[in-house]
């Protein structure tokens, strides 16, 4: 059986770029986190989906009262994920960020119009394209422009797509390999595959999913079509598929 420390020498190509905290929790979270949900052999992208819906709704790991059934989830803990994406380089060295239109993210996209950086949202379900956002236009409105509602009332339709520094998609359930599981329509796939054929995110721009760690699973089952992302934040940690940071441990 694979040991704690052998674990995260598997899982981390870089390791000696591996802080290793004193901290037990720290340690006992990392193994923890992937063996929330036991889906190691599941095949069927539809049970795993069912599974993690019921997983946290059974849980009460949902900030809202709706059913997450069919959803991308809006769980507890979205805040202080979005904070700790916000805390790290790639958050901080990014002039535009994309990010879908999943409530899960709402932080995410009001931190980066109070951060002053250019945001560009999907549409839902990409029914009306991609959405601008300038955070010199909105100053004040911050809270209103992260909004579905909101986006549309400030935002302007994109003409001409900007060069994008970093993504954020909103994930049903993903794994420490970079396989992202949605909610079964494909409009991430399309939308990563859009910024790629536009060629405004190429093979190093961070791809980034908030997540409850209940959602971080084993094994997400892909297809050729299935996009990957290459970056994780939970409440607790950022983890990169090559480095798992557990600086500033506590948001």
């Amino acid at each position: 059986m694979v040991g704690r420390y052998q674990f995260i020498y598997l899982c981390v190509s870089w390791v000696e770029m591996v802080p290793f905290p004193p901290e037990p929790l720290s340690l006992k979270y990392l193994w923890d986190i992937t063996n929330k949900v036991n889906v190691m052999q599941v095949e069927d992208k539809q049970k795993l989906r069912k599974r993690i819906w019921g997983v946290l709704e059974d849980n009460d790991h949902l900030r809202t009262s709706k059913s997450c059934f069919g959803r991308i989830p809006n769980f507890k803990g979205a805040y202080q994920a979005a904070e700790r994406l916000r805390k790290t380089k790639e958050w901080q060295d990014a002039l535009t960020v994309f990010s879908s239109p999943d409530s899960a993210l709402v932080d995410v996209r009001r931190n980066a119009l109070v951060d002053g950086k250019v945001l560009v949202m999907a549409t839902p379900q990409l029914k009306e394209g991609y959405l601008l956002l300038d955070p010199g236009k909105i100053r004040g409105q911050e809270e209103i422009a992260s909004t579905i509602d909101g986006a549309f009332q400030l935002g302007e339709r994109i003409k001409s797509f900007p060069q994008v520094d970093l993504v954020v998609e909103g994930s049903l359930g993903v794994d420490i390999q970079g396989n992202r599981l949605g909610k079964g329509k494909g409009f991430a796939d399309q939308e990563l595959a859009f910024l790629k054929q536009e060629g405004v995110i190429g093979a190093k721009t961070p791809i980034c999913t908030p997540v409850h760690p209940r959602q971080i699973v084993s094994l997400v089952p892909v297809e050729a079509h299935d996009e990957g992302i290459n970056m994780i934040t939970t409440p607790e940690m950022a983890i990169r598929m090559d480095i798992i940071s557990l600086v500033d441990f506590h948001v």
